[in-house]
Order: structure tokens, then C-alpha cells, then sequence
């Protein structure tokens, strides 16, 4: 038999993976449908049309024999563009909005808020049984709020920010009695709130479910009532005016403001797009802005010596290990890398008791009294000198390894030629060290610049000076950004935003020409 004919009897014996093809195929379209029906009940409009392009790709892709080489790249280019490229386009996005505390919904959905916290009670409005919930998966204290309802029919319903829904009776429990018959008690996937656990929601006595009519409020936590707002939205003159005060409030700032000037806004604003004001706000404000310039002076010079102290005392201790004459090398060697072995939050909290300027070890053997984390400048030395301790394993472990790839031959020329040891390690070593190494103290570089870990479990960016609690003396820009978004008593969204772009840029300018200068060391090769 020819090699042509047995070749033609290969390609037309069927091949047992082909069978599963169209079953997984068919799985992954059927995972992709359900996506997008979820995305479209929340109104995710945008994130079902890519859902549906990713669906219509795996099946060009993958449903012909065509486009072989995509088949095994678009996995990755779908991760790269959901984990990647989504994620930055986002915060880019953000950084031009007032998102954040008060700035969540859009303008339609935080005026419906504010009418349905208007709602009062009037004669013959509807009552029903009230159980006050939070879903079960979320915390107690910040979760939202849930109405689960039950009219004077038995009918059950789902209230929320959002509005009213049918509740499905499957999986409730019910009460019998009398006084609250019909009452949900128990219901899948809602824990119910006790009084004291309601009593604790501040958010209670504000949060209404919009209706048509108007909204439904609690009185108390076991009854509701559905009643019509004193506020009402004209929309053509873009004012809400308060039948019961007679006062007109007006859109400013994305906020609803009294027109005459004089009283507060409402309480719910809304998110909306404000240019380049984040930007501004960081260079423009007096406060914010002197606080920013010293935590990027900090922020440069951070990585910038961790690098430097990490890389120099893994490379000694390497070149010093590499010598064969030292008995007992692989038991050193084992010993220097525990500490990368030790997670970093553990290692972070044992240096942080260590610094204690009362009870720690360090002002101990040393005989000092230092304020390790009053001090500003002690405060980033102990940072420094932990992350010495967290860092120079790995560079230890890398440069043992480039150590040992470099050529004998090479250093055995080099001592012929009458070279010192300086001079051989200035003029062979180092540049060949630099070829393997050069890309990871860039990678090292970019890590150290973003470390929010060891900044935040060490000093939670402190001390604070000048009663601005804004910004520490050992913040970096992630560590503030992450305090303006989350952690303060206002989170900003928008203003992290924009924080977290300027990082991205500045990691991306300082990467570059290290790139390049490392592109420039292979030619050493």
C-alpha cells in the first residue's frame, strides 16, 4: 500500500474526539445562553451583546474546520480581553465620573429613590405583612434591603430598590397566627432580620420600594404600607417639588438642590460623567494635592531601593554560595529561601509586632526607644527593611541561577587575562547576570510599586500628620487610592479611578526604558 493511499485511509477513519465536539459545543453555547437571559434580567443590555459575539465566535470557530490556529488562541484572547483589557477600559471609564458614595444609580433611578422615600401613608392606601431581609450570601450590616411582602389576599411579592416582583411560595415558610397570618418567616436564599438586627439598619426608616402609585415603606418591621410621595417629578422643567413644603429642587452637581438656596439636598444623588475634575482634584486641591506629590516622591523611591537592597544582598549571598569550596552549600541555600516560603501577611504581622516600640523585639536587642510607626521616617525604614527580609530570597534564588548557567570557560579566561575578582564580576559577571535578570527587576520594580499588601498590613499607610487622614506618610498610590474607593468614611470611585490610571502610566513610562535596556543586554549574548 502507497503512502498516498494509506494517508487517504487515515483522513477518512472517523476520529473518536470528533464525537464530543458537537455535545461540549453545544454545553458551552447552552452556559453562553443562560448568561446572557441572567445579564438581560438585570438589564445588562451591553453585557449581553458581547455574550452573544462570544457565542456566535466559538461557534465560527470552532463549530468548521477552518481558522485552526484560532481554535487554540481564542481562549486565551477571551480571557486576555475579560481579565485584561475589560478591567482597565472600566477604570479608565470610571475615572471620568463621580461614582461613588451617594453617586451610584443613574439620574431615573436615584429620582425614583428619592419619590419613593417620600411615600406617606393616606387613608385606604394598601397594607401588607412585613418580613425585613438581606440576602443570604451578603453581610448583615451593609447588605441591601429586601422586602419580602404578603397582601391582605396571600399573595406574596419581592420588594426592592428596583421595584415590586412576584415572590414564588416554594421553599416559604408562613406564619398561621392570627395577628400576622401570612407573614413569611423563613424564605431560600434571604435571611430574615430579627428587631435588634433591623434596629441596626440606619437605612430602614429611608428605604421604600417604588410602585407606580408611589412606594411601599415599612412601619415597623413586621407591617408595610403602600402610599403616594409628597415629591413629584416634572420632568419636562427637570425640577422635583414637594407638595407638603411647597419646595422646588433642582439638578446641580448630580444632586437634587433646593432652587431658592437655602436647606440641604436630597439625600441620593447620581452617577454622571465629570471630565477631567478627578484629575484636577489631585493636582488642584491644596489639601490633596500636597499629600499626592509626597506619597509619589514615596511611591518612586519605595520600589526604587527595594530592588536595589533585594537585589544586591540576593546577589552576594549568591556569588558567595556559588563557590564551590563552601561545604554544606544546598543546606544554606534551603535555609536562605524560608523566608519565601513564609506567606507574606504572616511574615508582615511578625515584623509589625517586632517594630512594637514597647514590647518589640528589635528596640529590645538594639537597646533603642524608637516610635517605629509614629515616626515618618522610621516607619518607612521598617517597611523597607521587611521587605528586604520578604524580598531578597527570590532575587537570591534567581541570581543563583543565572550564576550557575554562566560558562567556566568564561571566568576561567577571565582569570587568565589577569582579572581581578572586581574586575572579573564588574566586566563578565554582572552583564551576564543582567541578561537573565534584567526583565525580573523590572517585574520586581512594577510589583513593589503596587504593594498593597505589605503597606497595608505593616502600617495601613501611617502615620498620619497634619490631621489629614486622606493620605499616610508611608501610603503608596494603591494604598490611597484603595482608602479614597473603599475603606473612608466617603468612598469615591471616581477619584480611585483616576488614581489607579496615573499608576498605570507611570508603570507603564518607568517599565519602557528598562525594557529597552534590556533588549540592549542580549546582545552581551
Amino acid at each position: 500500500m502507497s503512502e498516498e493511499t494509506a494517508a487517504a485511509l487515515r483522513a477518512d477513519r472517523p476520529n473518536p474526539i470528533s464525537y464530543l465536539k458537537w455535545p461540549i459545543l453545544a454545553a458551552v453555547l447552552g452556559g453562553l445562553f443562560y448568561l446572557a437571559t441572567k445579564l438581560a434580567d438585570k438589564g445588562y443590555g451591553l453585557a449581553v451583546v458581547a455574550t452573544a459575539l462570544v457565542a456566535l465566535l466559538v461557534l465560527a470557530v470552532y463549530g468548521t474546520r477552518k481558522a485552526v490556529p484560532m481554535k487554540y488562541l481564542l481562549p486565551g484572547l477571551l480571557l486576555l480581553l475579560g481579565l485584561q483589557v475589560w478591567p482597565i477600559v472600566y477604570t479608565g471609564a470610571t475615572a471620568f465620573t463621580n461614582y461613588g458614595q451617594g453617586h451610584i444609580a443613574s439620574k431615573e433611578e436615584a429620582t425614583g429613590q428619592v419619590v419613593a422615600y417620600s411615600v406617606e401613608q393616606v387613608p385606604g392606601s394598601p397594607t401588607y405583612q412585613l418580613a425585613v431581609a438581606v440576602p443570604k450570601d451578603q453581610p448583615l450590616e451593609s447588605a441591601p434591603l429586601q422586602f419580602l411582602l404578603t397582601d391582605d389576599k396571600g399573595k406574596t411579592f419581592l420588594g426592592t430598590k428596583d421595584g415590586l416582583k412576584d415572590l414564588p411560595t416554594d421553599g416559604l415558610k408562613q406564619s398561621t397566627d392570627e395577628m400576622d397570618k401570612g407573614r413569611i418567616l423563613e424564605a431560600p436564599d434571604y435571611r430574615i432580620l430579627n428587631l435588634g438586627e433591623a434596629n441596626k439598619r440606619k437605612d430602614l426608616q429611608q428605604f421604600a420600594v417604588p410602585t407606580e402609585t408611589g412606594g411601599i415603606k415599612a412601619n415597623g418591621i413586621s407591617q408595610a404600607f403602600e402610599g403616594r410621595p409628597t415629591l413629584v417629578w416634572d420632568k419636562k422643567s427637570d425640577t422635583l417639588k414637594d407638595s407638603k413644603t411647597g419646595t422646588v429642587y433642582v439638578a446641580k452637581d448630580a444632586r437634587w438642590v433646593p432652587q431658592s438656596g437655602q436647606g440641604s439636598p436630597l439625600a441620593v444623588g447620581w452617577k454622571e460623567n465629570v471630565g477631567f475634575d478627578n484629575f484636577k482634584s489631585l493636582f488642584a486641591n491644596e489639601a490633596l494635592r500636597g499629600k499626592f506629590l509626597s506619597v509619589f516622591a514615596w511611591n518612586i523611591a519605595f520600589p526604587l531601593l527595594s530592588v536595589l537592597t533585594t537585589f544586591v544582598l540576593g546577589m552576594l549571598l549568591a556569588l558567595l554560595l556559588n563557590d564551590s569550596r563552601i561545604k554544606g552549600r544546598g543546606i544554606y541555600r534551603s535555609l536562605l529561601i524560608l523566608p519565601y516560603a513564609i506567606p507574606v501577611f504572616v511574615s508582615a504581622l511578625v515584623w509589625a509586632s517586632m517594630f512594637n516600640q514597647e514590647f518589640g523585639l528589635i528596640n529590645d536587642l538594639t537597646g533603642l526607644n524608637v516610635d517605629w510607626f509614629g515616626d515618618p521616617w522610621a516607619a518607612r525604614a521598617a517597611i523597607l527593611l521587611t521587605n528586604l527580609w520578604l524580598g531578597f530570597p527570590y532575587m537570591f534564588v534567581v541570581c543563583t541561577g543565572a550564576l550557575q548557567s554562566i560558562p567556566g570557560d568564561v571566568l576561567e579566561a577571565a582569570k587568565i587575562d589577569g582579572a581581578s575578582p572586581i574586575r572579573t564580576l564588574r566586566s563578565v559577571i554582572m552583564p551576564l547576570l543582567l541578561v537573565a535578570v534584567g526583565p525580573l527587576l523590572i517585574a520586581s520594580f512594577a510589583f513593589n510599586f503596587n504593594n498593597f499588601g505589605l503597606i497595608y498590613l505593616l502600617t495601613a499607610g501611617g502615620p498620619f500628620t497634619d490631621g489629614n487622614s486622606t493620605a499616610g506618610s508611608t501610603d503608596l498610590l494603591i494604598t490611597m487610592s484603595y482608602r479614597l474607593a473603599i475603606d473612608g468614611a466617603n468612598p469615591n470611585f471616581g477619584l480611585a479611578s483616576a488614581v489607579a490610571v496615573i499608576i498605570f502610566i507611570i508603570v507603564g513610562l518607568l517599565s519602557f526604558p528598562g525594557f529597552m535596556k534590556t533588549k540592549a543586554l542580549e546582545e552581551v549574548n
